[in-house]
């Protein structure tokens, strides 16, 4: 085997693609190893900037339970394959299944890593085409698919999403978000905490609406606890407010905006007095906030994740937008504005393209929204008999049992699959049920462009990074290992993604090249957002739809909730900076101190109850054990519970994460609770019971590998 070439001792730099925020590193290299990394003072958007996890990068690729070369199950144990033997063993197999029972009998799931590698992103694409399957599931529908829904309703395209310019604005106002442990997230804004810091600093407010007091609200300079699934109706009255009192402004949008009347008439109803009681937020204080925001010169509206998973998700994330547009803090400097991306996937989108509802899922009837069927449906699409069902399942960076509701259900309906490949260099809680697992570089190995995130950036910039390690003879790369199946099953090889990235970024707003950003390795900055409607727009008629007919016709559903009885106790998720999801349990640095996976509820839930003990947390599907942790910053009536765990599996080769296993918030979460206007799951808002778990004579021991 020939051993690879190491780079030269010096210093090296590129960006971070663990998550959203693309901090660029700076990395020593002696004698080969990584020594050092630190954030990239000269990257214009993180400016130094570096978070727990791209300081563990390094760790990632040493890390020993990481997988190179391809495996094959064989009863409970694995053998290694030669690339080509795995390859074709795996095109022969889907073909097959394929061939016998349609395409649709071939599902996909994509996770979130997916999307922060350029070359699978780039690649995946003619892989699932190939498969000509329907049944295609990734994250999004358990994450940001509420924010996509809106963006193609009101503006045209899925991609078109709203971003906060955080670096002028005077005014955030934040529902559902915690940035200061994101990072950002459809925000690609490194550094949060100081640039939280900088809007205070500079005379202006952060405003946070949360049902936890999260970190983010130790920066902010006014917090109000609101109850889970109500920020929809909190909206409404901020809207109701506005428009009583003659408060709307749109400035230039009026140009080439419908739907104001239609908004008005909506928000009628929503009284701050109406609305107040199912939030819990008061009514003075909605009516405040609504005039004090309407009159900011620069402010802006922002909901993430507490707003999409939930019931309610496509109508909260469309009246952010309504707000910001009603108020004027839209397409404008301060406010909510479009990122112009050096690779831009909008320069080739067409006017008045329909983007959700062409078809639905075979057993619940769900639509899909982008080609994707919501992943609550994957587990009965599997389970239920007839023409359809799903026999066999690609996943590529994904570990659905950890990351989708009743994991536990999901887990028992991979054992039933005639065939399951993993692309993932991880035996993990899922691929432990895969025939065959294809293993690709990763991390610091690959070379990669962020094709994604630069549409969600708050600063237009570019960047280029080349793989700093070399891989060995038996490693590939996963534009090799999709690109490898779809020339098995099509006989046509696809474009490396450098030569689709240089053509993108050549023939993008910037006119840039490959070449042009390898010889910036600090990155390229064009400049801040600058105001681009109407010409941005995507809708059919070139205006922008500020009350959409599918979001108004989902509002009876959200009026119905006023008169409901509040649920005694509801579970909500929980998000750490040294976390990511369910992947970043398995290096040492990053799980150290306490455990993490703790049930936090406010002591006004938990009579008899005492920190540190063990609970039992149960849901209609399903039950979990974990300690108690007691605080004031969750408000009465919710517990709070971090995603990501569930490590103490049969089979899952992770050292150090079955050594911190928690347990799966994801073993509660219901798939019958969604949001039936974008499919959506409803992670959030989850009724549950919790108890003193019983004691036993001793520690229970994980399962055997």
């Amino acid at each position: 085997m020939t051993q690879p070439a190491l780079p030269a001792d010096g210093v090296y730099f590129r960006a971070c693609n663990l998550c959203e925020a693309i901090c660029g590193l700076q990395l020593t290299v002696e004698g080969g190893r990584v020594t050092d990394v630190r954030g990239d003072p000269d990257d214009p958007l993180s400016h130094g900037h570096l978070c727990p996890k791209g300081a563990a990068l390094p760790d990632l690729h040493a890390d020993p339970d990481r997988l190179k070369r391809p495996l094959r199950r064989v009863g409970d144990t694995w053998e290694d394959l030669g690339w080509d033997e795995a390859l074709d063993l795996v095109a022969t197999r889907l073909r097959a299944i394929r061939d016998e029972h349609g395409p649709d009998a071939v599902a996909s799931f994509q996770g979130n890593p997916s999307v922060h590698n350029s070359g699978t992103l780039l690649s995946a694409g003619s892989f699932l085409k190939a498969l000509g399957s329907r049944n295609r599931f990734t994250a999004t529908s358990t994450d940001q698919l509420p924010h996509h829904f809106a963006g193609a309703e009101m503006f045209g395209h899925p991609l078109l999403l709203p971003i906060p310019d955080i670096d002028r604005t005077d005014f955030l106002l934040m529902l559902g978000a915690n940035p200061a442990a994101s990072n950002g997230s459809i925000m690609t804004a490194p550094g949060m905490r100081g640039r939280l810091k900088a809007i205070r600093e500079r005379g202006g407010r952060v405003v946070l609406l949360d049902p936890r007091r999260t970190e983010s609200a130790a920066l902010a300079t006014e917090y109000h606890a609101i109850r889970p699934g109500t920020d929809a109706l909190l909206l409404l009255g901020m809207l109701n407010v506005i428009f009583v009192e003659f408060r709307e402004r749109l400035g230039h949008l009026e140009a080439f905006t419908d739907g104001l009347e239609a908004l008005r008439q909506a928000a009628a109803p929503y009284t701050p007095e109406a609305v107040a009681p199912v939030t819990g937020v008061p009514a003075d204080a909605i009516r405040r906030l609504a005039r004090d925001f309407a009159q900011s010169e620069r402010a802006v509206a922002y909901g993430r994740i507490g707003l999409s998973v939930q019931e309610f998700g496509g109508l909260s994330q469309w009246l952010v937008n309504a707000l910001n547009v009603v108020t004027g803090h839209f397409d404008t400097p301060g406010g909510a504005m479009f990122p112009r991306p050096a690779f831009d996937l909008l320069q080739r989108a067409k006017k008045g393209d329909v983007h959700h509802g062409r078809f639905t899922s075979r057993v619940r009837g769900l639509p899909e929204f982008d080609h994707e069927l919501p992943n609550v449906t994957m587990a009965e699409e599997m389970l239920t008999p007839g023409s359809g069902q799903v026999r066999a399942l690609v996943t590529i960076a994904g570990n659905p049992v950890l990351s989708t509701p009743d994991g536990a259900g999901l887990d028992r309906a991979l054992q039933g699959l005639e065939f399951m490949v993993s692309i993932d260099p991880y035996l993990n809680e899922t691929t432990r049920h895969a025939h065959v697992i294809l293993p690709p570089a990763t991390g610091l190995e690959v070379a990669h462009y962020d094709v994604i995130f630069h549409h969600f950036a708050v600063r237009n910039t570019a960047r280029y990074s080349e793989p700093l390690l070399p891989i060995g003879d038996d490693q590939r790369f996963d534009h090799q290992i999709l690109g490898g199946l779809t020339q098995r099953l099509t006989g046509k090889a696809g474009s490396p993604p450098a030569t689709r990235l240089d053509l993108g970024l050549q023939h993008g707003p910037y006119r840039t090249s490959l070449d042009d950003l390898r010889q910036h390795p600090h990155g390229v900055d064009f400049g801040p957002l600058t105001p681009c409607l109407p010409e941005r727009l995507l809708t059919a008629d070139s205006r922008l739809n500020l009350a959409p007919a599918a979001m108004l016709a989902d509002l009876p559903r959200l009026h119905a909730t006023l008169s409901f009885p509040v649920p005694p106790l509801v579970l909500i998720g929980r998000r750490d900076l040294r976390s990511n999801n369910s992947w970043m349990h398995n290096t040492p640095r990053l799980m150290r101190g306490p455990s993490r996976c703790t049930v936090q509820l406010n002591p006004a839930d938990a009579p008899g109850l005492e920190p540190g003990q063990d609970v039992v947390i149960q849901s209609r599907v399903g039950s979990i054990t974990v300690p108690l942790e007691l605080t004031d910053d969750v408000m009465p009536g919710v517990a709070c519970l971090p995603h990501g765990f569930g490590h103490g599996r049969a089979g899952v080769k992770l050292k150090v994460a079955r050594a911190h296993a928690g347990a799966s918030l994801n073993d509660l979460t219901d798939p019958a609770r969604v949001d039936v206007l974008t499919g959506n799951a409803a992670l959030s808002g989850l009724p549950i019971t919790v108890r003193a778990a019983v004691p036993t004579s001793g520690h229970e021991a994980l399962p055997a590998d």
